[in-house]
């Protein structure tokens, strides 16, 4: 068995609440609390409903489908839908240092098998702060190929140790458990995003579903081969795998602390570029009609997001012309400026044909250290603005405050919860810890269920 796996699994099985320091523990509350929202704002998208309505028409029991009408389901589908739900808005959290969303591919495993075995809500916090913690060391080991997206792939690993977690898997069960899960991890492509193909949603989802199904068969007493990690991210779905310094600091650096929010429900790459489109809409303060371009430059992987005619409002969060269609004409780029009114709306349309994307090579050079992105304002009366974005909103150089982050919580749940139901919700998760299951959780959305 891999020593640094091994690690791992003990890293999981051993761990307990009191050994994690308070500050991580308050943090994963709100990582919890953003990640219910995006989830619950996200059961409502139209290809969600549709799939929730035909997999919960089998039936099934054992854990809570978060969308309006509360269905029971098996945990395995459930965590599969919630997981789906979730990644479908753009809005869900992620790492700053490596690409991992963790706690959306985690937490509907936290959350299904949580509700199971009814385990308590100390119980769930720390399979999710353990869970993001292997996900992302693991993330870090692994060299991905240039058009594989994170979705199904590290973070899947995560889910797993949640789950492992959660059916109180010991240290060779959990490590088990991982290497079984390495059979299953996926290959989704970035293409998908900018094409608008919704499926690179479902593989986000599926980290829910082998979260709850690799630790069922590493207690059946399933078995995988002991390099079966190493070989799938070196040789199957990745380009290279170095474990070198993947248990440095372990129980010290608590990775979920090292995580980033987003405000915007759009690609993180973009957000460098609204940024500094947001300064010259400042200084030069145009009508819409008064632009007569807007100029992007910027690094490699953010410039293939220029498509000025989005075929779907999934596209449109991975379309930079879009996004700053919508900055200019809404203010904003959240929730509300991906639907298929704001897609369809002639200024929008109008606008987006405007803005122009491209490589800068010289931007380009600078990642991963920066990630920048230069804008060109042109208005009709020959004004011009340039502004430059080194660091993005919402990176570890200029976090989202914690108000931010709630302020997000409440605009997403208004969509499936009353707004007093809103704040009960918050007010519960802030003492998850004390919780001696999920469905007091459960209770509550029932309760203030606006659908």
């Amino acid at each position: 068995m891999s020593t640094d796996i091994d690690a791992l699994g003990r890293f999981m099985a051993e761990t307990r609440w009191e050994d994690i320091p308070d500050a991580v523990q308050a943090h994963a509350k709100l990582v919890f609390l953003d990640t219910l929202g995006v989830i619950l704002a996200g059961s409502m998208q139209s290809e969600v409903r549709a799939v929730r309505e035909t997999l919960c028409a089998s039936g099934g029991t054992g854990a809570t489908v978060y969308a309006p009408g509360w269905p029971g389901m098996d945990p395995r589908q459930a965590a599969l839908l919630n997981g789906i739900a979730g990644r479908s808005i753009e809005l869900c959290e992620g790492h700053r240092y490596v690409s991992c969303q963790g706690a959306i591919q985690m937490l509907p495993t936290v959350l299904a098998l949580g509700e199971q075995f009814e385990r308590s809500g100390d119980e769930l916090l720390s399979a999710l702060i353990l869970g993001y913690d292997v996900a992302v060391r693991i993330g870090a080991s692994a060299t991905a190929r240039a058009l594989a997206h994170q979705n199904g792939q590290a973070p899947m690993l995560g889910a797993v140790t949640a789950g492992a977690r959660l059916r109180g898997c010991n240290a060779e069960q959990a490590s088990r458990a991982l290497r079984i899960g390495a059979t299953l991890l996926l290959t989704p492509s970035y293409t998908n995003a900018v094409a608008g193909a919704t499926v690179l949603n479902v593989a986000g989802g599926m980290s829910g579903f082998v979260g709850a199904l690799a630790p069922e068969l590493a207690l059946a007493g399933f078995v995988a081969q002991e390099q079966a990690i190493e070989e799938a991210f070196s040789q199957l779905v990745g380009d290279g795998y170095n474990a070198q310094g993947m248990t440095d600091e372990l129980g010290q650096r608590w990775e979920i602390h090292r995580n980033y929010f987003r405000v915007r429900a759009c690609c993180n790459p973009i957000y460098a570029s609204l940024d500094a489109l947001e300064e010259a809409l400042a200084e030069l303060q145009p009508e819409a009609d008064a632009i007569e371009r807007i100029d992007v430059e910027t690094y490699r992987f953010a410039a293939n997001m220029k498509n000025q005619e989005p075929p779907n409002t999934f596209a449109a969060r991975y379309s930079l012309p879009h996004a700053a269609a919508a900055t200019v004409l809404r203010g904003d780029v959240g929730h509300g400026s991906f639907t298929d009114a704001v897609l369809h709306d002639p200024r929008v349309v109008a606008l987006r044909r405007r803005v122009h994307v491209r490589e800068d090579v010289q931007l380009s050079a600078n990642v991963p250290q920066i990630k920048p992105a230069r804008v060109t304002l042109r208005l009709k009366d020959g004004r011009q603005c340039t502004r430059t974005c080194e660091s993005a909103r919402g990176d570890f150089q200029r976090p989202y405050s914690e108000a931010d982050i709630r302020g997000k919580f409440h605009d997403l749940v208004g969509l499936v919860l009353t707004a007093e139901g809103g704040q009960a919700v918050e007010a519960a998760v802030h003492r998850a810890e004390h919780w001696p299951s999920v469905q007091i959780l459960i209770d509550l959305m029932r309760q203030h269920s606006r659908v």
